[in-house]
């Protein structure tokens, strides 16, 4: 676990030091060491929950800025949150394959469910708060009673990962969207499916359910976005913008916005009214759009690779008053300098590893430990991280021709069971690069410098 004066100093660093809303606008949530992958706003406008791939849930001041508590109870990323509608509670699902019920006032983890076998992505709320659905990447969807906190039992018949669930208005039917291309209708009380509403061709990542109107919005890992009429299945809208994938989502309190993120970092918002695309920018976040919901006075909460999310008002006219090039700044120095100023060591860095590990001393808020004292230091050993067992059993000690190896075979060969993601660096060129670029930056080294192979 992190030393508790790090999240201490997080906390306080949060209420006090926290941006206020600029001139423009702008909000920023600061404090996660990872990406954002989720966003929620509550109920009444006053508060937003974070999850990040540091294993950890931040709930924050929409009116502030500041942050009001970390939850920290995931062993593993987290994907998806999301406020209970009694306002007391809420909700997070993640990589370690469990939905948690909090408690909100205090942060106090409530209950663990488990049972999926692969990580789950996302998570929605029945409308009277009595049941939640989880969208798994084991291709089933879960169904749990929050008051007994009991598995209700799965939906199965996805032939891929499950990637977004959403609850029709009166809790009976659930709509499901999938990396097997479809969107599916379930009977939430017989567990049964009813209907296979798309079959679209290539992963849907995001369906968004707006029943008044009636219409269903799904967005595809082709960077398709389209509407169905709820009614008879037909197309309504195609308003997709050739960038892909589609990889968010979000609907306004007053139904008449939508927002679309998708991984090349732009965002769309759509009059629904109409079906036409009234602003289409560049976010205020470098690199791809996970995370997106809108607050109650029409702003728009956005999440990405950096480790902040950012609140400003995007709409079809609060937006107009925004300054984009500032809130693309205010993203890009997460990156420290441009790409081309990098040398090829630190890009390889900045590519593979700034997302879990920092250089310093304390490790931050990371999801990975600090890699400051690499070489020399055996696999596991470093106080204060939780290691998976895999790592702690691995024996091995980091060197130039251990962390070569790494990279050149993957974690998934090299340290198999680990928490490391699964990733090579194909080009030994570009290993020995990294490789001198951690000699020179991670501090006194107990290795001799050695050479790596070709």
């Amino acid at each position: 676990m992190r030393p508790a004066f790090l999240a201490i100093l997080a906390l306080l660093l949060g209420a006090g030091l926290a941006a206020p809303a600029a001139a423009n606008g702008l909000l920023r949530l600061e404090g996660h060491g990872g990406p954002v992958k989720g966003v929620a706003v509550a109920p009444d406008g006053k508060a937003a929950l974070t999850a990040s791939f540091d294993y950890a849930v931040g709930l924050w001041s929409l009116e502030t800025g500041a942050l009001t508590r970390w939850a920290e109870g995931h062993r593993a990323a987290v994907n998806a949150v999301a406020f209970h509608p009694d306002g007391r509670h809420f909700l997070s699902a993640g990589d370690d394959f469990a939905l948690i019920l909090w408690e909100r006032e205090t942060g106090r983890p409530l209950h663990r469910f488990e049972g999926h076998r692969g990580k789950i992505l996302a998570l929605a709320v029945s409308p009277d708060g009595r049941i939640a659905a989880t969208a798994g990447w084991d291709g089933r969807i879960g169904l749990w009673d929050l008051q007994a906190r009991t598995r209700l039992g799965w939906l199965e018949g996805h032939r891929s990962n499950v990637n977004d669930v959403a609850f029709s208005a009166d809790g009976a039917r659930l709509y499901s969207a999938s990396y097997d291309g479809t969107l599916r209708l379930w009977d939430v009380a017989a567990r049964a499916e009813r209907a296979v509403l798309v079959s679209h061709g290539f992963g849907i990542n995001h369906l968004v359910l707006e029943e008044r109107a009636g219409w269903l919005a799904y967005g595809a890992v082709d960077g398709a976005v389209r509407a169905l009429d709820l009614a008879t299945g037909a197309e309504i809208a195609d308003l997709t913008a050739d960038r892909r994938p589609i990889l968010a989502l979000a609907l306004s309190p007053d139904r008449q916005s939508l927002a679309v993120g998708d991984g090349e970092g732009h965002i769309v918002v759509i009059d629904t009214a109409r079906w036409t695309i009234v602003r289409d920018f560049r976010a205020a976040l470098r690199g791809p759009i996970w995370a997106l919901a809108w607050d109650r006075s029409g702003r728009l909460l956005a999440g990405g690779i950096a480790d902040e999310a950012v609140l400003w008002p995007v709409g079809t006219e609060a937006g107009e008053g925004a300054d984009e090039a500032a809130l693309f700044a205010a993203g890009a120095r997460h990156f420290h300098r441009p790409p081309e100023e990098m040398s090829n060591g630190e890009r390889q860095f900045v590519r593979k590893c700034a997302v879990c590990h920092t250089l310093a001393p304390d490790g931050g808020r990371r999801a990975g430990p600090s890699l400051w004292g690499l070489f020399g230091r055996e696999a596991g050993s470093l106080p204060g991280y939780s290691y998976s067992e895999a790592l702690l059993r691995s024996e091995i000690v980091w060197t130039a021709e251990t962390v070569d190896r790494l990279f050149a075979e993957g974690p998934d060969h090299v340290t198999p069971g680990s928490k490391m993601p699964m990733q090579r660096i194909a080009r030994p060129a570009d290993r020995r690069d990294l490789i001198g670029y951690l000699r020179a930056s991670t501090g006194p080294r107990a290795e001799p410098m050695g050479s790596t192979s070709e």
